[in-house]
């Protein structure tokens, strides 16, 4: 199967003028679209039964929303995904601090992450890789952090592998934030997509979306998501944890064990029951975050013209634990010198009868 890899040389520009590209995969079952700003993924095309494509990635048309409000819309996220509470911890015996954005805490890296920075990007087999040098210092995280991530399309699989290395011990966790709606974004809620997440406990957050440390098994509860069953039933339920979280927005534990340590395995499987169109979500990282855009409040309108409110997506985010580095019953997130940090995660967009 051939796959074809073409850049636009300028997607916009930023406001001190550097140019944005864009790339576009697409292996005749699959398209995906690339942007260098934040390393994204601005669009997927993907077939449904009848072999009719749509873009079933929630994202703009072009862009301005994504310097914005909409910086986290299919965005790599560093330098550390999730929430760090307070924006605190200990490293090496010395306090690192990162500036708080959300109820007091840190959140997806920062005040100014990843997911706001232009990379550099070159096209490579099947595939386009993006690389960026977050400083020493880089909001508060300590070490010259080197980071490339690269998408490559296959046969309607999108991977995502991530590297990074450091010259001093630092913290890692990084994640892709795409929204995903099956039947087409703008097309609706996602409440009738089947979602089915193989965790078999997941971890509880207090009132501002910190993990209290408790792994929760998930049998008789809510969370239980090991068989399909439909976002929106489970949402609408009466539950302290989906009240905190305006429905799902917790992390599920695949593994105890740090990211790069294990080979790919299943993490959740969406479908959607009228187009057909599912989607497969493989990782070796250590929890999958679940969130089914609760705090989308409308004021952002996507590449169909529609405003995305709540449930206008689905997020899996595939990382690290949220808080890690002040938890030590959590799988690690430090990097030391002369270690790499190396992940996977796969997207495999299909079909399936429901």
């Amino acid at each position: 199967m051939t796959i074809t890899v073409q850049r636009q040389e300028s997607w916009g520009s930023l406001e001190d003028g550097r140019p944005v590209g864009r790339w576009v995969l697409d292996d005749g079952v699959v398209q995906v679209a690339l942007v260098e700003h934040g390393a994204r993924i601005q669009s997927v095309l993907a077939p449904d039964l009848d072999g009719v494509r749509a873009d079933v990635a929630l994202g703009f048309a072009d862009l301005a929303p994504y310097t914005g409000k909409g910086r986290s819309f299919g965005a790599t996220i560093g330098r550390y995904a999730n929430r760090i509470a307070r924006g605190e911890f200990t490293l090496d015996g010395l306090p690192v601090a990162v500036p708080v954005s959300d109820r007091g805490n840190a959140i997806h890296g920062g005040l100014h992450p990843f997911s706001e920075l232009l990379w550099d990007a070159h096209a490579v087999d099947g595939g386009v890789r993006f690389s960026l040098l977050s400083p020493d210092g880089d909001n508060g995280f300590p070490g010259n952090l080197s980071v490339h991530v690269t998408y490559s399309l296959h046969e309607g699989r999108l991977t995502t592998e991530y590297q990074a290395t450091t010259d001093a011990t630092t913290v890692v966790n990084l994640t892709n934030h795409a929204y995903w709606n099956l039947a087409g974004e703008g097309s609706g809620v996602v409440d009738p997509h089947l979602v089915q997440v193989v965790g078999q406990s997941f971890l509880p957050v207090d009132e501002t979306g910190l993990p209290t440390g408790e792994f929760r098994g998930v049998e008789g509860t809510p969370f239980d998501l090991r068989e399909a069953v439909p976002i929106g039933y489970r949402v609408e339920l009466e539950d302290e944890q989906l009240l905190r979280g305006k429905g799902f927005d917790h992390c599920f534990v695949l593994s105890d064990q740090p990211g790069g340590t294990r080979e790919p395995t299943h993490a959740a499987t969406v479908v959607e029951p009228v187009s057909g169109r599912a989607l497969e979500v493989w990782t070796d990282q250590p929890g999958v975050q679940f969130f089914t855009g609760g705090s989308l409040a409308g004021t952002l309108v996507g590449k169909a013209g529609q405003a995305y409110g709540p449930r206008a997506g689905f997020a899996l985010e595939t990382q690290g634990f949220p808080d890690a580095p002040n938890h030590a019953e959590f799988p690690s997130t430090v990097l030391l010198p002369g270690q790499e940090f190396r992940s996977v995660t796969e997207f495999r967009f299909g079909t399936a009868r429901s």
